[in-house]
């Protein structure tokens, strides 16, 4: 009920507020793009508004931010004339005079920033601490430099580990505001931004990081590229945990162009990659003929394309086309406990459609709208067919029993419809989710023998055997929609207060009352600007994922039904003696009560800018969560007797979960833009405690659940950084490093004490997750080396009339709408027509061992210790050209 009643006070707050302003003139609205001479955005760039007459003089601000889409925004403004000014350290400073702005009028401009042929000295007003008090200024945020993003990793899998690596826990990725599917190949990125305490109504998740990649145009002449790197065992390092280096070898190709169509109006890019390898997966287990350590090759194949085209309808509306097409085929699941008859082979195909509209609605409204339209298909085949043998934590063999696979249609449309009016600022829209799903994916379906020790599989005696039998084929649909309303509201000129409330749907979920209110506020409580303060508080929902409505049901005891016979006879599971026991069939179900998780969410934190180039900022967080998705057997034995006979283990999906977290995040950011240095390093304090792990984990007692409640398997500490510098002109590295603590890990006594069929019954006084794991530390990095030939040249800016601006107005005046090169004059950019970047980039590089993959079954040979190690020093090697 508080939920509800907050809720509609806040959606009763928005046009109560905005009523307020009376029968005023609408204000109008300016939105500054601003542009490389490639036509990449450039985030983080000052633009700066002046009133250019008597009634819109006092409307004049300065160094306002363009955000990570490049786009600074004026709004409540006066009708009447203005004049602009962009800066950015490297470039031109330029300024666009005699802008005309109607009433109620929302005017986008774009504006290029030539790069910097000399120092200029312009004077300008300022109000630091109203663009500081803007929640849309990104202080708190990180934003990838062009270099950084070079250094990332080429392959798309490897790229979003690594962005997630850096962001920290639960980080969220969104490449140009949609979720989900394949990172675009690097070329095609011009804006990465890390943002932190996204706790706008437009938001639907809680977690704590967003990872936002916004892709670009191909606007300008005609270019393009190509690139290629090499990765051979030759130039790595031994893994700790091998008597010999594995073999290994990665081999991609890719090819990127991009230029206009019609000038000023539409232009195109397309891209591939295509990669051909074959890795070392480690094995580290123990069998009867002793301990096995060896590397199992692996293939991998996989191709991906990328075609785009954006076309301007106007100055202020562009639409937007996106194709991608992927397609991977490996072999999987050897490694760690996993022996060689246990691969799987995978392919996978995968199609996307985008489609976004950018523009004005009428004079007040700017609408964005995005529609995905999506198509993969999945089919798994196991390389070896039989039963499946498993010694707990010691050695799994036989055949790995997986076949079938899914096809996906998933669709997505969203809105966002803006709406400025005096000191309000509103945004309203929906986001809609779908998804056809047929899946025919079945394991198991010849059994599993389940051995407690090594000991007891010499002696032939398992303690449980399991299949399931049926046909798995189900074929269903899952939708979801948001709909959301938020204000950000300028209740003082340093003070911006944030106030919504998002309502959310699933179709397979009873509970239609889902209203998640949030507020939050940014302060700029000194003249200065360098100080700002950030609070925020929420509710936020989580879905029911669509592979969790998928296995109940297929496991509903009519389609798959699972039999589990405990002290079974080996190799014949009927045949036992008087201890056998086969239980009837198993099944999985929905709690009746079944609802939508939701969490509630507050933070605070400080950004300070201690220098023009320096910056750090500290936040905290802390979060409680209610009614998330568990597993439990409730008809698990009570006494040695089950409450219902005639079925097995009834697993049912419920919403009684809870977690709590409390989160310190540092942040120290230091950039000098025009030589190309960039720094930032980010530290993580997270204390992070829940009762499960996921909708299907079942507890050690499932009538006791609260006894589950302890760490959740993260690092409680985690410290990365990022290094990116140019030395010697044209040698540039970038370095990347992080130190995590070792993460809890449950033990367990490697038997069914309880006679619930799950072996996950701890010893007697010791809580779950209770032990921990070693620290890891990492380094890794890219060294390269770039050059240029072939000369062309060409006028850039726009030269002739120099401008100065003084007290808002420019000196000499221009045409309307003109645009000038402060305190320039004609610049001849001189180019290289050909580019070469050779490089070799590194993982591991001080090659530190790193233990994972700790045992805490009692029963097994490596109980307390790690079972592997992370990667050794890899190395790969690889050249870019471009025209």
């Amino acid at each position: 009920m508080t939920k509800i009643l907050l809720s509609l006070f806040l959606i009763a707050a928005a046009p109560v507020a905005a009523a307020a302003q009376g029968n005023a003139p609408q204000p109008g609205r300016l939105q500054v793009v601003v542009l490389d001479p490639s036509g990449a955005v450039i985030p983080g760039a000052l633009v700066s508004l002046f009133g250019a007459e008597g009634r819109t003089k006092g409307a004049t601000r300065a160094d306002v931010p363009s955000d990570m889409e490049g786009v600074a925004r004026f709004d409540g403004l006066p009708a009447g004339r203005y004049n602009i000014q962009v800066m950015f350290e490297g470039f031109e400073t330029i300024g666009v005079i005699d802008l005309r702005l109607r009433a109620g009028e929302t005017m986008r401009r774009e504006v290029s920033l030539p790069i910097k042929r000399q120092e200029e000295s312009v004077s300008v007003g300022r109000d630091p601490a109203t663009n500081a008090s803007d929640p849309k200024n990104g202080r708190f945020d990180t934003t990838l430099s062009k270099d950084q993003i070079d250094a990332l990793p080429d392959d798309p899998d490897e790229m979003a580990a690594l962005l997630e690596q850096m962001a920290g826990p639960g980080a969220t990725i969104r490449v140009d505001g949609f979720r989900g599917g394949r990172l675009p190949p690097k070329e095609q990125i011009r804006s990465i931004r890390i943002s932190r305490d996204p706790f706008a109504a437009e938001h639907h998740g809680s977690g704590t990081f967003h990872i936002d990649i916004v892709t670009q145009p191909g606007m300008g002449p005609l270019r393009g590229g190509m690139n290629f790197n090499f990765a051979d065992d030759a130039l790595n390092a031994r893994t700790a945990t091998q008597p010999a280096k594995g073999d290994m070898r990665d081999q991609m190709i890719g090819f990127n162009l991009f230029g206009t169509i019609i000038p000023q109006k539409t232009s195109f890019s397309l891209s591939g990659n295509g990669a051909s390898n074959y890795r070392a997966s480690e094995v580290n287990a123990r069998t009867l003929e002793g301990q096995q350590n060896f590397s199992f090759r692996q293939p991998n194949e996989s191709f991906s394309f990328n075609g785009r085209i954006d076309h301007a309808v106007s100055k202020s509306h562009t639409v937007r086309a996106n194709l991608m097409a992927n397609q991977r085929e490996n072999e999987m699941g050897v490694g760690g406990f996993s022996l060689r008859e246990q691969g799987v082979q995978s392919k996978v195909q995968s199609g996307t459609l985008r489609l976004s509209d950018t523009g004005p609605w009428g004079k007040s409204w700017l609408n964005e709208t995005r529609l995905q339209i999506g198509v993969t298909s999945s089919d798994n085949r196991a390389t070896f067919e039989g039963q499946t043998i498993r010694v707990l934590d010691a050695f799994t063999g036989g055949g790995a029993q997986s076949t079938g696979g899914r096809d996906v249609t998933n669709l997505e449309l969203a809105s966002n419809l803006d709406y400025a009016k005096g000191k309000h600022s509103v945004r309203v829209g929906f986001l809609l989710e779908g998804e056809w799903v047929e899946s025919d994916q079945q394991s198991n379906y010849l059994g599993t023998f389940t051995f407690a020790s090594l000991a007891d599989f010499e002696a032939g005696r398992p303690t449980q055997f399991s299949i399931r039998e049926g046909n798995p084929l189900v074929e269903y649909s899952q939708w979801q929609l948001g709909l959301f309303a938020q204000d950000d509201w300028r209740a003082r000129p340093n003070l911006t207060v944030s106030f919504g409330v998002r309502q959310e749907l699933q179709q397979n979920l009873d509970d239609t009352l889902n209203l998640s209110p949030r507020f939050g506020l940014t302060w700029s409580p000194f003249k200065s600007g360098k100080t700002t303060v950030r609070g925020s508080l929420g509710v936020f929902n989580d879905w029911l994922e669509s592979q969790t409505y998928e296995q109940v049901l297929q496991v509903d005891g009519v389609r798959l039904t699972e039999t589990v016979i405990r002290n079974p006879g080996f190799p014949d599971p009927y045949q036992g003696g008087v201890r056998l026991q086969a239980l009837p069939g198993s099944t999985y179900v929905f709690g009746d009560d079944l609802s939508m998780p939701y969490s509630v969410r507050a933070s605070a934190g400080v950004q300070q800018q201690l220098t023009q180039n320096l910056g750090t900022s500290v936040m905290y967080s802390f979060m409680r969560g209610y009614d998330r998705f568990r597993g439990r057997n409730i008809n698990a034995p009570i006494d040695g007797v089950r409450p219902d006979p005639s079925f097995g283990n009834i697993t049912q999906v419920e919403s009684t979960g809870g977690q709590r977290q409390h989160m310190m995040h540092a942040m120290l950011n230091f950039n000098i833009p025009a030589k190309r240095l960039f720094m930032f390093l980010n530290y993580t304090l997270n204390h992070s405690e829940n009762d499960s792990t996921s909708p299907f984990a079942l507890p050690a007692d499932n009538y006791n659940l609260e006894a589950e409640w302890g760490p959740a398997a993260v690092s409680r500490h985690s410290l990365g950084g990022n290094l990116s510098t140019v030395l010697f002109g044209r040698f540039n590295v970038s370095l990347n490093a992080s130190v995590r603590s070792g993460q809890p890990y449950n033990v367990t006594t490697g038997r069914d004490d309880n006679g619930d069929t799950v072996f996950s019954d701890r010893p007697e006084g010791v809580g779950r997750n209770s032990a921990r794991g070693k620290a890891i530390y990492t380094l890794g990095g890219m060294f390269s080396y770039s050059l240029g030939f072939g000369r062309s040249g060409g006028e850039g800016g726009a030269g002739g009339t120099t401008v100065i601006m003084r007290d808002g107005a420019a000196t000499p005046a221009a045409g309307a709408g003109q645009m000038v090169v402060m305190a320039g004059g004609p610049m001849v950019q001189n180019r290289s027509r050909y580019s070469m970047n050779l490089f070799v980039q590194g993982q591991n590089l001080l090659n530190t061992v790193n233990p994972q993959g700790y045992s805490g079954v009692m029963t097994s040979p490596f109980f307390g210790q790690p079972t592997g190690a992370m990667p050794a020093r890899s190395l790969r090697v690889g050249v870019r050209f471009g025209f």
